[in-house]
């Protein structure tokens, strides 16, 4: 998993969904719901990039992501990408390893 701490880095990555699909979770580090979705996000068996940013301390790349992907922010919030768009998302209690490795089988 990669840490994404700039803007600049987020465009990278949604440029790079261009080429292959990926994945990119929103976490919060302050909460239990968020805590346990990074854990299902890191166990994922998924043969994809794994991306992350961590919303308080980067609140610049989630709003970035957010308007760029036309979907309103949640936390914690996982997409998966491809051709420069979402094709799947979930959040919160939804983010399971199996329902990630589910989606990636599907759309990839």
């Amino acid at each position: 998993m990669i840490e994404l701490r700039s803007v600049n880095e987020w465009y990278d990555v949604l440029e790079k969904s261009k080429e292959e699909p990926l994945l990119v979770l929103k976490h919060s580090t302050t909460c239990p719901i968020s805590a346990a979705a990074y854990q299902a996000f890191g166990a994922s068996t998924a043969d994809v990039p794994k991306y992350f940013l961590k919303v308080r301390e980067s609140r610049p790349i989630s709003n970035e992501i957010e308007e760029n992907l036309g979907i309103q922010h949640e936390s914690p919030q996982l997409f998966l990408l491809k051709d420069g768009k979402a094709v799947w998302q979930a959040t919160h209690h939804a983010i399971r390893q199996s329902e990630v490795d589910k989606a990636v089988e599907e759309f990839v």
